[in-house]
Parts: C-alpha cells; structure tokens; sequence
C-alpha cells in the first residue's frame, strides 16, 4: 500500500512542510509514495519552500537520500542555503499555512476540493485543511 506523506504542519527547524517534503522524498526513493504526490515532486509547496530556504530541490533530494537524521539536513540547509531568521520562518509558516485562504490559490484550492467530493467543507479554507481531512488525519 502506498503512503501519504507526514503532516503539512509538522516542522522542523521552525518551518512547516519541510519534514514532509523530506519524508515525500523519502517515500518516493522506497517506491512508497501515493501515486497522487508524485507530480508535485519538487513543485508546489516543495519548490517554493526550497526557494525561500536558498537551495535547489536536486541538491535537498541528494542530500537526504544519501542518508541522515532531519536534523543533519536542516544543518546541511543552514550552511548551504540562504541566512534564514526567526522572521524568515514566521513569513514562511504564514504563508505556507494559509495557502488558499483568499489568494490566488483559492479557485484550484476548491476546483481540488470539488474533485475529491469535498466542495460542501466550508471548513477547508487552506490546502493545509485539505491536506489534513484528504490524508485521514482529520474526519472526512
């Protein structure tokens, strides 16, 4: 059976989504990962969080498949990527957690929703929330 990745709200180093693109890269290598992530490898929230930090996705895959805990990545992150800040993580989790809340994401935020039978969840105003109920974290 294929697996979904971690928690979008789990965090390391202060930032959400960066253990769950560690763990999708992960899963991916294994073959374990759920068919429905693959396009989104190195894109989406995966590509923009490895922009904000300063590194590349090619360079981030390399370095965690070649093995090591989540902390000996976010250190490889911090001396190969871009000087990062407390501030640095507040404007990244604002923005990360609240993607689809009345921005240019909403209209495929809820075309995805729509989709996936979920059009009726006016509870689901984040891709964060969709994620959580889409994955069974959260009742459906």
């Amino acid at each position: 059976m294929k697996k979904r990745p971690i928690s979008a709200y789990n965090k390391l180093g202060g930032f959400y989504f960066l253990p769950r693109t560690l763990d999708k890269i992960r899963l991916h290598a294994r073959g374990e990962l759920h068919p429905d992530h693959h396009e989104f490898l190195g894109k989406a929230y995966d590509g923009r969080l490895c922009h904000f930090l300063g590194i590349g996705y090619e360079a981030l895959k390399a370095r965690t498949l070649a093995g090591g805990t989540d902390e000996e990545i976010l250190a490889w992150i911090l001396e190969n990527g871009r000087k990062l800040t407390d501030v640095d993580a507040l404007i990244w989790n604002g923005f990360a957690a609240k993607r689809g809340w009345r921005d240019d994401a909403t209209a495929g935020l809820e075309k995805t929703k729509a989709a996936e039978g979920l059009g009726h969840r006016t509870d689901l105003v984040t891709y964060f929330d969709y994620y959580e109920v889409d994955e069974g974290r959260a009742p459906r």
